[in-house]
C-alpha cells in the first residue's frame, strides 16, 4: 500500500508545476487536473481522489511545514505558509502515514499536523460569513525551528 502511495506521490511530484498562480481555493479540483498545475491543496486533492477512487482510505491533513534553507543561505523567519498532504491508511500495521505529494516526501518529523479532514472543506482555515463591502484574506506566516535551534 505505502509503495504504491510513494509511486502516486511520485509521479504527481512530477507531472504538475507548483504554480500559485494557477488556482484559486474555490477553484474546482478538475481545472488543476486538466492545467496540470496549482498548488499543495490542488496535488493534496487530485491525490485523494485517486487513491479514494480505488477503494483506498485518505485524508486531507493540513498544517505546516519546516522548510530547510539551501547550504549558506539564512532561512527566512515567518515566511512559510500553510501546507497540506495527504494521510493514507496502510493498514493495522503500519496505521495512517503521511504523504506529501508536493514535495515528494513522507511526512514525518517536518509536517506539523494541525487539522485532518475528508478534504480542504473539512479543515479551512476561515469558514463562516463575513458580512462586509470587501474581500477577505488569509495571510499566515509561520517559522518551524526544531526547539534545539531556539535555545
Amino acid at each position: 500500500m505505502l509503495a504504491g502511495a510513494v509511486e502516486l506521490m511520485r509521479r504527481i511530484h512530477r507531472d504538475f508545476l507548483y504554480d500559485p498562480n494557477a488556482t484559486h481555493v474555490a477553484m474546482p479540483l478538475a481545472r488543476a487536473f486538466d492545467k496540470r498545475s496549482g498548488v499543495c491543496q490542488d496535488f493534496t486533492h487530485i491525490m485523494i481522489a485517486a487513491l479514494r477512487g480505488l477503494g483506498l482510505p485518505a485524508a486531507y491533513v493540513s498544517g505546516y511545514i519546516r522548510t530547510i534553507p539551501a547550504p549558506g543561505a539564512v532561512k527566512l523567519e515567518g515566511a512559510d505558509a500553510s501546507h497540506a498532504w495527504i494521510s493514507v491508511w496502510c493498514g493495522r500495521e503500519f496505521g495512517w502515514l503521511g504523504v506529501d505529494p508536493t514535495n515528494a516526501i513522507l511526512a514525518m518529523n517536518d509536517h506539523v499536523v494541525i487539522a485532518r479532514g475528508r478534504d480542504y472543506a473539512d479543515v479551512s482555515p476561515i469558514d463562516g460569513v463575513i458580512f462586509a463591502a470587501g474581500k477577505q484574506k488569509l495571510d499566515v506566516r509561520v517559522s518551524v525551528t526544531p526547539i534545539e535551534e531556539v535555545a
